[in-house]
């Protein structure tokens, strides 16, 4: 695989109150304005393009806050986490999705082996976690983006059916053979775990971190569709079903984030538990004409390009986030690699954090 990594070639800033500049976990362009999400909070940045200000090759900064419970009827409280994990622009919406996973309590130090055994044992679902959610995209007289609940032209934000427990997705995965009894358990613990989504014509794929099956990573393609105030899931082309699985070939490493670059799709891969394993590019050729051509309810791939081995390092330098750089904006066609939980060198200056560009070779 090829070393095609610019380290430290993009330059973020947040203002103070910023919760996810060190939790990084999706990404998405509209022009050349950048739009982040964090797995600790509950809602969207902007991010606009500043000139260079030292020797990174991008710059982006005067972010601007939209709160996910000012856009969306959320299924949990305003401040809960949603744990966005993806995002994906169509050019009228922003989509994002969460992790849809259970979370587990970890142990502390100083604490007393009895009190972190009670600490292992704590399972808990925040609501907001269950989100798959389109929001209207709309620009003023300046060409400054923002997120709204309603445009002038009709569009609205929507979430996908479902309550605080379980959603049009959960739901039909319930009774899955393969993902069922997965969904009862965290997702660091390879359990049920969204991160990634990729827009597919009118169908996306959501990718998965975990779990990962007998080495096998997997890939869900549904459709979502406006039915009332709410998205509801349509049968997908060729078949009576709502759900399409596609089961890839990763290495043994489960989905971190997705990208479907004209007809082929890239995916960011790293480990599915909490480990410090090896995070990997692939691209997948031809991946709109293969999925479009299939009509089963499942399918498996075994034979996908590495292109590239990410950085990483101890506890640190998770990539999480992944996006093609528009055109025009860097020197060479390029990705933007964003990492959670940044090393002291990512994070140079309070509330600063610097990404990665990788080529597109």
């Amino acid at each position: 695989m090829k070393k095609l990594i610019k380290r430290h070639a993009v330059r973020l800033e947040f203002d103070k109150d910023s919760l996810v500049h060190l939790n990084l976990s999706g990404a998405a362009f509209t022009d050349d304005w950048l739009w982040v999400a964090g797995d600790e909070a509950c809602g969207i940045d902007r991010l606009k393009r500043l000139g260079p200000i030292g020797g990174e090759a991008l710059r982006f900064g005067e972010p601007k806050n939209f709160p996910l419970a000012e856009l969306l009827d959320l299924p949990g409280n305003a401040d809960d986490e949603a744990d966005l994990e993806g995002m994906a622009f169509d050019g009228r919406h922003l989509w994002v999705v969460g992790s849809h996973g259970l979370k587990r309590k970890n142990a502390k130090p100083g604490r007393s082996a009895e009190d972190n055994a009670r600490r292992l044992a704590k399972l808990s679902l925040d609501a907001n976690r269950l989100l798959l959610a389109c929001i209207p995209v709309v620009h003023d007289d300046a060409g400054q983006p923002s997120l709204v609940r309603r445009a002038d032209d009709g569009r609205q934000a929507l979430r996908l059916e479902g309550d605080d427990r379980v959603n049009a997705l959960t739901r039909l995965l319930e009774t899955d053979p393969h993902y069922g009894r997965f969904l009862s358990l965290p997702g660091k613990d390879n359990g049920f775990d969204v991160e990634g989504l990729a827009l597919l014509g009118e169908s996306m794929l959501l990718g998965l971190r975990g779990p990962v099956l007998r080495g096998w990573a997997g890939l869900l393609e549904v459709q979502p569709q406006p039915a009332g105030r709410h998205l509801r899931l349509a049968s997908l082309s060729g078949t009576e079903t709502p759900l399409r699985k596609h089961f890839l070939n990763l290495g043994g490493l489960g989905v971190r984030d997705l990208h479907m670059d004209g007809d082929d799709l890239f995916i960011l891969a790293g480990p599915t538990m909490v480990l410090d394993g090896e995070i990997r590019l692939y691209r997948w050729g031809g991946a709109r004409q293969a999925l479009r051509a299939v009509d089963a309810p499942v399918a498996f791939w075994p034979d996908l390009e590495p292109v590239c081995t990410l950085p990483h390092e101890p506890g640190a330098d998770r990539a999480e986030a992944f996006c093609a750089v528009p055109r025009g904006l860097a020197r060479t066609p390029s990705w933007l690699a964003l990492y959670d939980a940044p090393a002291p060198a990512r994070h140079p200056e309070p509330y600063t954090v610097l990404g990665d560009l990788v080529a597109r070779a």
